[in-house]
């Protein structure tokens, strides 16, 4: 591996050098291998990346080998195997592609990228004059073919934007392929020759993309072009990660959004949609704004520099048709944004305007044009700490701006939703009076990212505070929207790391929220910050999760006095022993045909000694076994499911006082081996029995499991254990945090059955590599005692 310090300093000169040398080897091979037997009907063309003369220090080397007729075909085709294998041998990444004169003016449905390469073509060897027939042919086809060909680039670059959530933010950017990559400016220059037309000046900006792939590309050894955390901090030097990145964005918002106009600009002139439309724009036009292909331009002349206002005129419109700004009008912004920012600077009553925007139904498109155009950041001065920042966190994908975009983005989807699951929350934000102040509360919750560990709560509410006194926000609001930014990760805490059956727990959630229209809008909140972590953030469990904590935290706002006095009375003889010496909490968390399975799995379980069923439900899998109790018996069971590749996201130990056990687990499947393989759900299902009965030593079980990807250096997990005797009335709750591999769970449960402890509860969560299982547990019946903790606390730490 190369070592390389910084981007080199001239990318122009880096590139220009080795197309040259591989010209000259290309040349080579063509004289030693085809000329020979072709001194004329072909000629070799550089295209794609090596056309373009942008060839970076491993990437590949596409090549034309252009033929005057299909018969050569067959003839050329062992010199072609040596013309290869003399690039290959000399460690060049050949894609080649033999075609005809015909065949490059042909459009193949199924081979666009071959026709969109050869808008890049440039000759290298052989007949010249064939090469010369091609490039007066191929303009006339590529006009003829114009439409069509911007409508296919328009397809692949939509869909490459969306495999990427249409954002240029993410932490980890591929340096090719994401919005406001390499890949959009060549987008950029090919839509240019389609349409005749160049394309913007992007020069600055396509500099510092090339340094960096050629940082990458050389620091790797390998055609690498993901700007991983530890690569940010190699390429960055002494200048720092953080800043650098910023940099980074700042080019590649320009180049997304110049490919955004320049794929709108093809797409619209591709489109009849327009013409019937014509009517309806003129309509929602106004004295200040008229609209032209979907973009908002300005009537006036003068514009902001004479009447700041109207720049929230301007995004109170955005907001309410849903049209983004044309070029114009951000060039207009741009200039007098000095202006609009002193306007900003002096206050006044810029709430109600603010108010209005924020519950209005495209407000996120929007607070979306602000920030792109650097308005956002003149109103709230607080805004500008998050612009681009990126915050080392292997579990989110977006910088701290997009992801509270994303956040805003989240929430109101909710209101079109279909999902039954989603449609809870959103008839919770039907309900919400004033929406504006969640928005705000979301625009600004994370505004204190950057600060340090345990900071940025405090810094998001310093910011929150300031830009709430100077646009005159109403105390009411100023004191929800404290509560929000305050509280905001409560929730996701406790949907992960609490036991939501524990009296406790809804007791303290109850305490913490203090009214139902509180809990309403920290619900939504926590809905929307957990969704725009990541696209997988919000699973079906933890969506259920915050449901579920909702509706405890409802309930105990609401409750009777007696509701939590449960009794178990009389029944069945059989029912009655089954559930002699399980804990009344199993009555509450259960339901009767449930408690009728648990019962049935018991009856099985006195005659073979074990029985075991795997059910699925929505979106996870639940594991329910009956057996009898021995020692770590628990910790057998989770490594069993770990062994098959399963996530567990909760389970619980029934014991009861004929010695029997009933174990559940709630458990996904990534991979989908039961999905997909049906069978393995019965084998899955005779693992847990064997083991349970001893048969099965589950520690071989775990040995054929894959370890996983580890993350990177600055992405290290320093495992951390906590206990907490307050958090539940009956049992000692231990909480860690470690760094996540398979059979971690197993380990756990089995260094605390070996000091003598009983497990009631477990729960279980994962972020990236980061796991976070919490355990309630007692020891004798009772809670451990404060001096017991320690030397848990190493043995436990031991094993993560």
């Amino acid at each position: 591996m190369t070592n390389v310090a910084n981007p080199p300093s001239d990318a122009a000169a880096l590139l220009a050098s080795r197309r040259r040398a591989v010209d000259q080897a290309v040349e080579s091979a063509f004289r030693e291998y085809l000329a020979p037997g072709f001194s004329s009907s072909l000629a070799v063309a550089a295209v794609g990346g090596f056309g373009r003369r942008e060839l970076f220090p491993h990437s590949d080397v596409d090549v034309l080998v252009l033929l005057e007729k299909e018969a050569l075909v067959g003839a050329s085709k062992d010199a072609m195997a040596g013309f290869l294998r003399a690039l290959w041998d000399q460690r060049l990444r050949v894609s080649q592609s033999v075609r005809t004169l015909d065949e490059c003016c042909a459009l193949h449905e199924g081979n666009i990228e071959l026709t969109v390469s050869l808008l890049d073509l440039r000759f290298l060897a052989g007949d010249r004059s064939l090469y010369d027939a091609l490039a007066e042919r191929l303009p006339r086809f590529l006009h003829s073919q114009r439409q069509s060909l911007v409508r296919h680039l328009s397809k692949l670059s939509r869909a490459r934007h969306g495999k990427y959530q249409n954002t240029i933010y993410h932490l980890e950017p591929n340096l090719k392929e994401t919005p406001g990559g390499l890949r959009d400016l060549h987008l950029l220059g090919w839509l240019g020759k389609l349409r005749t037309m160049p394309p913007e000046a992007l020069d600055e900006s396509r500099r510092f993309l090339h340094a960096a792939r050629c940082f990458l590309h050389l620091q790797s050894g390998r055609d690498n072009n993901l700007l991983s955390f530890d690569a940010q901090e190699e390429i960055a030097g002494e200048g720092g990660a953080a800043a650098w990145m910023r940099e980074y964005f700042r080019h590649a918002r320009s180049i997304h959004r110049a490919a955004l106009r320049a794929l709108e600009a093809g797409e619209g002139a591709n489109s009849s949609m327009l013409a019937q439309f014509r009517d309806w724009r003129a309509r929602v036009s106004n004295a200040d704004f008229s609209v032209a292909r979907e973009r908002v331009l300005l009537k006036s002349p003068h514009g902001f520099e004479k009447d700041p206002e109207l720049a929230l005129r301007l995004f109170r419109f955005v907001a309410r048709h849903g049209f983004r700004l044309a070029a114009d009008t951000e060039r207009r912004l741009a200039e007098h944004s000095g202006a609009v920012a002193a306007w900003f600077a002096r206050g006044g009553q810029l709430w109600p305007a603010l108010r209005e925007i924020l519950e209005l139904p495209h407000a996120v498109q929007a607070l979306r044009e602000m920030h792109d155009t650097g308005i956002l950041g003149a109103l709230f001065p607080e805004w500008e700490q998050i612009d681009c920042l990126v915050v080392r966190d292997f579990y989110h994908r977006y910088t701290v701006d997009e992801h509270t975009l994303v956040t805003l983005q989240t929430l109101a989807d909710l209101r079109g939703t279909a999902d039954p699951e989603r449609r809870r929350f959103a008839e919770m934000l039907e309900e919400i009076e004033h929406p504006a102040v969640l928005f705000f509360a979301l625009l600004f919750h994370d505004t204190g990212k950057g600060f340090g560990q345990g900071r940025h709560i405090a810094e998001s509410l310093r910011r929150a505070e300031s830009a709430m006194e100077r646009i005159h926000m109403p105390l009411a609001d100023r004191e929800t929207v404290r509560f929000l930014i305050a509280r905001h990760l409560d929730l996701s805490a406790v949907m992960t790391s609490r036991d939501l059956d524990a009296p406790e727990t809804a007791r303290a959630l109850a305490d913490g929220v203090e009214t139902v229209e509180r809990l309403r809008c920290l619900a939504l909140l926590t809905y929307a910050d957990t969704s725009a972590v990541n696209p997988t953030a919000m699973s079906p469990w933890r969506l259920g999760q915050l449901w579920r904590a909702c509706l405890a935290a409802y309930r105990e706002l609401t409750r009777e006095l007696d509701t939590d006095r449960i009794q178990l009375s009389g029944g069945p003889a059989e029912r009655a022993e089954f559930l002699d010496g399980f804990p009344v909490r199993y009555l509450r968390t259960h339901s009767e045909a449930e408690i009728a399975t648990h019962l049935d799995l018991d009856r099985r379980c006195r005659t073979t000694g074990v029985a075991a069923d795997v059910e699925r439900l929505s979106g996870v899998y639940r594991l329910a076994v009956a057996t009898r109790d021995r020692k770590s018996l628990f910790a057998a069971l989770a490594g069993v499911l770990s062994s098959f590749g399963m996530n567990i996201l909760k389970a619980e130990a029934f014991g009861n006082r004929q010695g029997r056990v009933l174990d559940t687990f709630v458990f996904c499947d990534p991979s989908r081996t039961l999905d997909l393989n049906p069978p393995e759900v019965d084998r899955l299902r005779l693992a847990v029995e064997r083991v349970a009965l001893g048969k099965v030593d589950v520690a071989e079980l775990l040995r054929g499991r894959p370890k996983p990807v580890p993350p990177s250096r600055q992405s290290r997990i320093r495992p951390r254990v906590s206990f907490d005797n307050d958090a539940s009335s009956a049992s000692t709750l231990v909480e860690i945090v470690a760094e996540d591999r398979p059979g971690l769970l197993y380990d756990l449960a089995r260094t605390l059955s070996a000091a003598g402890c009983n497990i009631e509860v477990v729960l279980i969560d994962t972020e990236a590599h980061k796991a976070l299982d919490v355990f309630y547990i007692t020891r004798d019946g009772r809670k451990l005692e404060p001096g017991e903790h320690a030397a848990l606390r190493a043995q436990l730490l031991s094993v993560c």
